[in-house]
This record gives C-alpha cells, structure tokens and sequence, in this order.
C-alpha cells in the first residue's frame, strides 16, 4: 500500500536523489522521454536537504521504498539553483508582491508507479501540507515535456504564462 508523507531524514533523501538520476533528461531515452517525461534539474543533497529542513517534501513511499516524491522549494530558495532563478523571475513578473506560493521543485514518480494515481496524491498531500499562510502552488514544465503538462492539467494546474529561456519553452503554471 502506497502512504504519503513528509521526508524526514537522509536516506528518504537519497532515494529522491536516486530517482532522480534514473529521470534525469540525459539519462532517459529518446523515446521515454516522449512517453514518460523527464525531469530537468539535479539537486545535491546539501541543498535538498536544506530544502526540506524549511517544508518537508511529499514523498510517497511502499513497503519502505520510495516510489514518488515532489519537492517543496520556498521562494526564499529563489537563488540557490542556477537554473531556476529564471522560473522566479517570471514568477516575480506575473505574481507581482504576492508571496504566498509554494513552488514545486520537481515532481517523480518511479516508472512501476505511472498512472496508478501517485501524481494526483502527491500533489494533494503538498496542499494539504503547505506552511500556514500558503495557499498556492506555482512550478513549470519543460514544453517539451508532453506527459508532465498533461498529468498538470488533470490535477487542476492552469498556465500563468509561457516564455523561453536558455533555448527551451517553459510552462509556467499555477495550482490555487
């Protein structure tokens, strides 16, 4: 049975990084990449970790292994991944002074676990787990990303605004 939780110590921590190796964009085919998706950014464990000591990210886990997670990145984080700190400017652009929004770093699900409803939970939980005084949950989707903007869309994400960056297109979305 599949329950949902907070990460709450180092080795939930390095099994997100292990699955995240294992979606990460070069790691994947081409072809999986069309019909799984992928996930963009690699994370170390100092800063997962430093994440996660300020709102704990929603894991999903069975029998004691990981099958899923979502990161929780408070905006205060906005300049600790490179490749990141465009995603907040727009946030900036189109937010503007509001400051009650979770941004979900990155969102996996083990490829044993796709379509069985761990997105949709996951998500779920990450709203119900938002600090006091958030009420929203923004993040963006690489456009090449087919599966992940329409597994977005069936939660609920409506797009704030589309814009390149570094050569790709992003979609960024909100979750209110």
């Amino acid at each position: 049975m599949i329950y949902y939780k907070q990460a709450s110590n180092d080795k939930e921590l390095e099994q997100i990084l292990s699955l995240q190796q294992e979606n990460l964009i070069r790691n994947v085919s081409a072809e999986d990449r069309e019909k799984e998706g992928f996930v963009t950014v690699e994370h170390s464990m100092e800063i997962l970790k430093t994440m996660n000591d300020e709102c704990g990210h929603i894991i999903a886990m069975e029998e004691g292994n990981l099958v899923g997670y979502a990161l929780c990145m408070h905006p205060k984080f906005a300049d600790s991944i490179e490749v990141l700190r465009s995603m907040y400017d727009e946030i900036s652009k189109v937010i503007k002074g509001k400051a009650n929004y979770m941004v979900m770093g990155q969102i996996c699900i083990a490829k044993s676990h796709r379509g069985k409803g761990v997105f949709r939970n996951l998500y779920l939980t990450m709203k119900n787990r938002l600090p006091e005084g958030f009420d929203t949950i923004i993040t963006e989707v690489d456009g090449k990303n087919k599966r992940s903007l329409a597994a977005h869309a069936a939660v609920g994400f409506e797009t704030l605004k589309i814009y390149e960056d570094g050569g790709r297109e992003w979609h960024l979305i909100i979750l209110k």
